[in-house]
This record gives C-alpha cells, sequence and structure tokens, in this order.
C-alpha cells in the first residue's frame, strides 16, 4: 500500500524534482522499492548505497536495481544504524522517509556523522502543515495514521528536525501536493549542508 501511494503521480513528479541533484557516492536512506532509481542522473552517480530495514521492500526493489545503470549496495538496517565510515557519502537522499523513522533524531545525527565535509543531504518530505486547522487535524490523526500507514507520522516539522540535527538549509521550497488529501499532502523539499 505504501508502495503504491509513494508512487502516485503527484509524489513521482517531486522525486523528479530532487532525486537528480544526488551525485558521487550516495546514501538513500529508505529505498523501499527502488522507486528512485529511474530519476538519477548516472553520469554523477558513483555508487548508491541504499538503506532499507523492510525484507519485502528490499524484494521488491531488485526489479528496479537491475535496471540500475550504477553500482546499488543494499543494506538491511534502519535509519539508525548507518553502518558506514565517517564522511563517507558526498549526497544523502531523503524522499517521504522521514516520517517513518521511529529514531528520527538519532537517524539524522547518523546522516551527519557520515555525510562529507561539502556534502550535501537533499530531502522531499511530508509534515507539519503551515495552515492551524490542518495542523490540528493533523495532530488529531496521526495515532491512528501512524496504525494504518506503517509508521508513518504525517505532522513532523521537517525543516525543524533538520536544523535542530545540525543541518542548514541552503534552499527549500513548500506546497500542498496536488490530488493528496491535506492533512497528508504537505510537502517540503530542498538541500541542507553541514553546520
Amino acid at each position: 500500500m505504501l508502495n503504491l501511494v509513494c508512487s502516485s503521480s503527484p509524489i513521482l513528479k517531486q522525486r523528479e524534482k530532487v532525486v537528480p541533484l544526488a551525485e558521487g557516492r550516495i546514501l538513500e536512506v529508505g529505498m523501499g522499492s527502488g522507486i528512485n532509481i529511474p530519476y538519477y542522473d548516472p553520469k554523477k552517480v558513483d555508487m548508491v548505497w541504499g538503506l532499507e530495514p523492510s525484507e519485502g521492500m528490499r524484494k521488491k526493489a531488485q526489479k528496479n536495481l537491475k535496471k540500475a545503470p550504477f553500482t546499488v549496495e543494499m543494506i538491511d538496517l534502519p535509519g539508525e544504524e548507518i553502518p558506514l565510515d565517517d564522511n563517507s557519502a558526498d549526497t544523502i537522499l531523503l524522499t517521504y522517509t522521514l516520517c517513518t523513522i521511529p529514531g528520527w533524531q538519532q537517524a539524522l545525527s547518523q546522516m551527519r556523522r557520515v555525510l562529507k565535509p561539502g556534502g550535501r543531504l537533499i530531502f522531499c518530505e511530508h509534515g507539519e502543515a503551515p495552515d492551524e486547522n490542518i495542523k490540528k487535524w493533523q495532530n488529531r490523526l496521526n495515532p491512528a495514521w501512524k496504525k494504518i500507514a506503517g509508521g508513518c507520522h504525517i505532522n513532523r516539522p521537517i525543516p525543524k528536525y533538520l536544523m535542530e540535527s545540525g543541518f542548514k538549509i541552503e534552499s527549500m521550497e513548500s506546497q500542498y501536493i496536488p490530488s493528496t488529501p491535506k492533512i497528508a499532502g504537505y510537502t517540503y523539499w530542498g538541500v541542507s549542508t553541514i553546520y
């Protein structure tokens, strides 16, 4: 179900905006079914580490991984446990992932650790809406939403989480994604670096 939602046309358009920005040695946190593979610019990619804790998603990813024109190394651990050396990734890619990581603080700390100085964390995440009425509904519905949507939180303040974890937002845009319920469709996308 999550793969179906995350591959809807409006969400794919968001992926198309951010994934081609990734370059060098890339850590994709929450690779899922490998849905981002076609959006990478192969001329910019040295290799990709695909961090994905779900065995079902890793199996589902095999079809897309076979089509990848670059090396992809799957890692079957959660975002809180990144088994890479310090300063080993040129880019970290987060697409609709931070909403589901239980220990987001630890995960972002790990991402900061493995990102090289001068590297970039590229993100496209849904989260807390700016409108008070929508935000109120997000907070009310979040407990039930988490249960039916694989641990997804619809009310996480993504920019705040990034900044609290030592990332500086270099550029960011946000909007309600068309054809998506407003309570789950407010999306932030952009580029951040380490302070």
